[in-house]
């Protein structure tokens, strides 16, 4: 599988205008690069398929073996969400991905959601950033009690900090584990675990979400857990580029009162 890489610069949207997918090579320098809190850093989490694809609207890494994306990226501010009521559109394999994403017939009488990793509502600022939602790689199978629970309270809540907060990044993903449950002719894997990680541009403060693919009635701040939790579970670097340091600290932050108040 050939690996890619992609230069994405954040002020408080993606630069880039085309959707794209650049080789990358081991031996290349990342160039990841992000305008963040008026210095250059690295915003995107490492890879551990070495498939990373970008379009304007958010950045994922696709994994072939589970049929869907390990995390997808994404900054989020109050113009990135509205009130419109666009027409829902049909999801379709993703262009980008050499391998192929998941077809959505793999879906069809499983017992489980299209549970979108950037969701739709979180790109309203125009039909085509909705649209651009409706990949399959952007989805993962939920259960449709979760999906529409908890999941929705979770997604809610996000928006509400990126307007409070005047903009975060976000990541989220499954959490891709070997032995999962699989759906469909390409065995699409159903994650035990579902996160989110929110991260506020001033660089100030870290929140992270792990919340298992299960109906509940608790309350969100119950699901918090420190981004190295996260990391241990996933093989995934989330902030590889941050300051040693800074990253140690916000990393193990498990406090929701810090967060949301």
């Amino acid at each position: 599988m050939k690996k890619y890489f992609f230069l994405v610069i954040f002020g408080l949207f993606f630069s880039c205008k085309d959707s794209q997918v650049i080789e990358n090579k081991k031996d290349t320098k990342d160039e990841q690069s992000f305008v963040f809190n008026s210095k250059s850093f690295d915003f995107l989490p490492s890879s551990t398929t070495n498939s990373v694809y970008k379009r304007k609207q958010y950045v994922f890494s696709y994994s072939e073996k589970h049929e869907q994306s390990e995390w997808v990226a994404y900054f989020l501010d109050s113009n990135s969400f509205s009130s419109r009521h666009y027409e829902r559109p049909f999801f379709n394999e993703d262009p980008l991905v050499t391998t192929h994403s998941a077809d959505w017939r793999n879906y069809k009488n499983s017992g489980y959601d299209k549970g979108h990793l950037c969701p739709a509502g979180d790109r309203k600022s125009s039909y085509e950033d909705y649209k651009s939602t409706f990949y399959t790689s952007n989805i993962s199978p939920q259960k449709h009690d979760f999906n529409s629970g908890i999941w929705n309270t979770l997604e809610e809540k996000t928006r509400y900090w990126a307007s409070k907060y005047g903009g975060i990044y976000v990541v989220t993903g499954g959490v891709l584990d070997t032995d999962l449950k699989t759906i469909g002719r390409e065995d699409v894997a159903v994650p035990k675990y579902f996160y989110k990680i929110l991260f506020t541009k001033d660089g100030s403060k870290m929140i992270a979400f792990l919340l298992p693919h299960k109906v509940s009635n608790r309350p969100l701040y119950e699901f918090v857990t420190t981004v190295d939790e996260i990391e241990q579970k996933t093989g995934i670097d989330f902030f590889p580029k941050l300051e040693d340091a800074v990253e140690n600290r916000l990393e193990r932050n498990d406090s929701y009162k810090d967060w949301s108040f």
